[in-house]
């Protein structure tokens, strides 16, 4: 048996921001993927993931709300169902969702077909699903990244209770403009970020700059990328680079605070935490990929999109 498969997916904006109710904007990322499956042999590496799912269906067992067929999901993971992923975990590009999203798929007993036109309101029914079954990983999950990775389609966020699918500007090939990836070599825990976010928000002053800054740049972000107006885009990008650079550093790796802010400095490129950051990749976006690359040339950088 081999279940279909789901892909990975990129915040581009709205990191943090969207538990404050900001915009946001999820891409899905077809470089990585995974889908269930039964082995032909058992390895490490299958039994590692069965088990891995054998506790995520003891969690379910307590959310009888979500109709998930656990009789037929126990009998798999008897059979050695396991998660066959590319996706890297712990680098904020959803691994954790495509499983969910997975799981869903093959086993809910009241399915929301992806391939069939969804009003918002089965959209945001889709998300508060997914939130509940991904907490299992993360302790509390907005339910974004399974979403992306089940409907595989750019997702915009207007508030925690506004979503909807969305249209993105039309690559190309040969464009100057890029957004990238940068590997930091290092592994992230989602919920220790986000519980290093939630105790800097019972800081006055922390919680100002969310309102009166971050948000305000995360938004014109959003707003600039869609309308396809990106002389605004790399203006607001380099703003939010200067946040977070200023307010987040636990969330950036020690040794890239300099790149950052050279980033910053220079105009070449300018640098975003992907996801919840502490390591993983991080985000940047660039009006000349090519000047980026050279600059850029020790570190090992993917292009997501070119403009």
């Amino acid at each position: 048996m081999k279940g279909s498969s789901f892909y990975s997916k990129i915040l581009l904006f709205g990191e943090y921001g969207i538990i404050e109710d900001s915009k946001g904007l999820s891409i899905p990322y077809n470089l990585f993927e995974g889908h269930l499956k039964i082995p032909n042999v058992d390895s490490k590496r299958t039994k590692y993931s069965n088990s891995i799912l054998y506790n995520f269906c003891k969690y379910l067992k307590q959310l009888t709300e979500l109709e998930i067929n656990l009789i037929f999901f126990e009998k798999d993971l008897k059979d050695g169902l396991y998660f066959d992923s590319s996706i890297p975990m712990g680098y904020g590009v959803g691994s954790s969702g495509a499983l969910v999203a997975a799981v869903y798929d093959k086993y809910s007993n009241n399915k929301i077909i992806a391939s069939e036109e969804l009003s918002r309101k089965k959209i945001f029914k889709l998300k508060t699903i997914f939130s509940k079954m991904e907490s299992f990983f993360h302790g509390n999950s907005s339910g974004l990244d399974p979403l992306n990775s089940y409907l595989g389609l750019p997702i915009l966020i207007n508030s925690s209770n506004d979503l909807c699918i969305t249209s993105i500007p039309n690559q190309k090939s040969v464009g100057a403009g890029a957004i990238f990836l940068i590997d930091s070599g290092q592994i992230s825990s989602t919920s220790h970020m986000v519980n290093i976010f939630m105790e800097k928000m019972k800081s006055d002053g922390f919680r100002k700059m969310i309102s009166s800054q971050f948000i305000k740049y995360t938004n014109l972000c959003v707003d600039s990328f869609i309308s396809g107006d990106f002389n605004s885009l790399f203006v607001n990008t380099k703003k939010l680079s200067k946040i977070v650079l200023e307010n987040f550093k636990p969330m950036i790796p020690h040794e890239f605070h300099n790149l950052w802010k050279n980033g910053i400095d220079s105009g070449l490129y300018f640098l975003k935490l992907c996801g919840s950051g502490g390591g993983g990749y991080i985000l940047g976006f660039t009006p000349d990929i090519e000047l980026a690359k050279n600059n850029l040339k020790d570190y090992n950088l993917e292009v997501v999109y070119q403009f």
